[in-house]
């Protein structure tokens, strides 16, 4: 296959596979989206999706969120891991937003990087899920399955996220980078992975890694 026939077959799979996909992390507008992402930083989705109503319970607009005590934060956010530092970036971010932006969220990746605990992964993801901007987040699932499917060469996530969207079309970025998530979670793990059920892996995916090569 060439190689934009191996893209080709991996956004119909995908599409054939997951037609529709949920935002996996609970929110109920930009700002609570932002506070999900930056808690999922080396926790799990499903954990800060136990954490969060909590939280937003307290204070879910950054006009409440500056109200509560950073250790208060620190407490109930604790089973995320890292509780310390996203606790303080939670309360920093939130008198921000307040200060400089009325409290909205802005709309552009330079002024979201530029809070504290939001990277440029975070950033993509609040452009792409809360305003519909193209971007493709890069998360370990894209990283793990991309390098698999020789779609990169797995160098760093930097040079992923350039090689995923020189291949995909803009126009499903937002789409497709969670169809990847849910297709690596279900199908294409980083242990117990069994290629027999992976039919992207099959169809496109490198050769060590079918002989039985392990990532």
């Amino acid at each position: 296959m060439t190689k934009a026939e191996k893209v080709q077959f991996i956004i119909d799979e995908l599409e054939r596979i997951y037609p529709k996909v949920p935002v996996p992390l609970d929110h109920t507008d930009s700002f609570t989206l932002l506070i999900a992402v930056l808690l999922s930083a080396q926790c799990t989705d499903k954990r800060v999706n136990e954490i969060t109503p909590a939280l937003f319970a307290r204070a879910n607009n950054p006009f409440d969120m500056i109200k509560v005590p950073v250790d208060e934060i620190r407490e109930i956010i604790k089973p995320c891991g890292l509780s310390p530092k996203k606790s303080r970036a939670i309360s920093v971010l939130s008198q921000m937003l307040v200060d400089k932006y009325n409290g909205e969220v802005p709309e552009s990746f330079e002024a979201l990087e530029e809070l504290p605990g939001v990277g440029h992964k975070t950033a993509s993801v609040v452009m792409s899920q809360a305003f519909g901007v193209p971007a493709f987040p890069v998360d370990t699932h894209i990283h793990r399955l991309l390098y698999r499917w020789g779609m990169t060469n797995g160098k760093n996530v930097v040079q992923t996220e350039k090689d995923a969207k020189r291949l995909f079309p803009k126009e499903i970025w937002n789409k497709l980078h969670l169809q990847i998530i849910f297709y690596g979670r279900e199908y294409s793990p980083a242990r117990g992975w069994e290629i027999q059920n992976d039919t992207i892996q099959q169809k496109v995916g490198r050769k060590t890694d079918l002989e039985g090569y392990r990532l």
